[in-house]
């Protein structure tokens, strides 16, 4: 893999790896126990330019691009899967969404506190009543008296405890499905906007996560985000870019897992020998590499098309689709390696087995992945038949 990467590429991998190694690994246990958000990590991940890492060097980032960011986002998930979960909500969704639909005045009065880490960001799409339905959207805008009030609720919301601005869609003409969608920047303090900390998750515990509730929440005309009706849109193509971060983001938790275990089956033994010498804990730790090393190849492809501004969303659903079930699988496999050490929280492939499994939930559940998949294939079919048809 190193073979794929530029020099600056690689200096960005080492330098990530080294801060991850050093700083989050060793806070990331204490920090799972206790829920407390890795306020540390991002003063860390600000020292290091990275809060910043995809914004235009105009706005105070670092202009860097997409696969520039998978690798970063695979080392920060490598050393804690919670920072890296907030890390890619802050840049992959939140900055992303100014970065790409904002105007220039949204720009400038946002993206440089976001770049800086000075600002988090949010994302605010999923609701109680929708998950993988997001056309279903109960939240609703009302424009009036030049102000857009926001009327409904948002739960799940990754970083919203903590977020300066969150990105959030509402209906301003439900009769209209998901052509009536728009979204909107909310700021913090705006009168209307209550954020209740949601505790109690299976991983990622480190990470926050919120419910949203807008009671006459009046946004300014000046925080429409695109044009009226051009929300879904907009969250679409949002989810598609941050769905390789999450494809990264599994394969950093899964390396972790591989890590751990090739460690343990080197000091482990068993029936006078370490176990890294008996044959069926080589083709774990061999399947395990094989098909983190896949996702990783997937993850990178998909971002080199962003980068070079061709299509590519069923490529981010592969990655993303392959890479949480390899991650996934990846960690299991380090479970049963460390056999009954595994299983206590003493262990990191404990937290890595819990922490790995949302990335088959959200930004997509691995259906919905297979879903865009299938459809982008029948399309194509589709086509080539009409082709083939016109010319025979």
């Amino acid at each position: 893999m190193e073979l794929l990467l530029t020099d600056e590429e690689k200096r960005l991998k080492a330098m990530v790896r080294e801060f991850a190694d050093r700083e989050l690994a060793p806070r990331a246990a204490e920090l799972d126990e206790r829920e407390e958000f890795p306020w540390e990590n991002v003063t860390g991940l600000r020292r290091l330019g990275l809060m910043g890492l995809s914004v235009d060097k105009a706005y105070g980032g670092a202009g860097g691009n997409a696969q520039q960011v998978t690798i970063s986002v695979e080392e920060v998930a490598r050393g804690c899967a919670a920072t890296s979960a907030m890390y890619l909500t802050h840049l992959s969704l939140g900055a992303e969404s100014i970065i790409r639909y904002g105007n220039e005045a949204q720009r400038t009065r946002y993206l440089p506190d976001l770049a800086s880490g000075e600002k988090l960001g949010a994302f605010g799409l999923t609701e109680p009543s929708s998950g993988s339905d997001a056309a279903n959207m109960r939240t609703t805008a009302v424009y009036r008296d030049g102000k857009y009030v926001l009327t409904g609720a948002k739960t799940f919301i990754s970083n919203a405890p903590e977020a300066g601005v969150m990105v959030v869609f509402a209906a301003t003409d439900p009769g209209q499905g998901a052509r009536g969608v728009s979204a909107f920047l909310v700021d913090k303090d705006t009168p209307g906007l209550q954020v209740t900390p949601q505790h109690g998750k299976l991983g990622m515990r480190a990470s926050s996560t919120g419910a949203v509730v807008f009671q006459e929440c009046r946004v300014p005309e000046s925080g429409l985000l695109g044009n009226e009706g051009q929300g879904f849109s907009i969250a679409m193509a949002v989810l598609d870019s941050s769905r390789i971060s999450v494809a990264a983001q599994a394969v950093g938790i899964g390396q972790a897992a591989l890590e751990a275990a090739l460690r343990y089956s080197q000091q482990r033994e068993s029936f006078g020998k370490p176990i890294a010498e008996h044959q069926a804990i080589q083709f774990m730790l061999a399947d395990m590499a094989t098909r983190l090393d896949a996702a990783r190849l997937l993850a990178r492809r998909a971002a080199q098309l962003k980068d070079a501004g061709l299509p590519y969303s069923r490529e981010a659903a592969m990655a993303k689709l392959y890479a949480s079930e390899a991650g996934h699988f990846a960690c299991d496999r380090a479970l049963q390696v460390h056999g009954g050490h595994g299983y206590f929280r003493d262990s990191p492939v404990e937290r890595y087995y819990r922490d790995v499994r949302v990335t088959e939930i959200y930004e997509g559940t691995s259906e919905i992945q297979r879903l865009v998949i299938a459809r982008s294939l029948l399309r194509e079919a589709a086509a080539e038949s009409q082709a083939q048809g016109e010319n025979p």
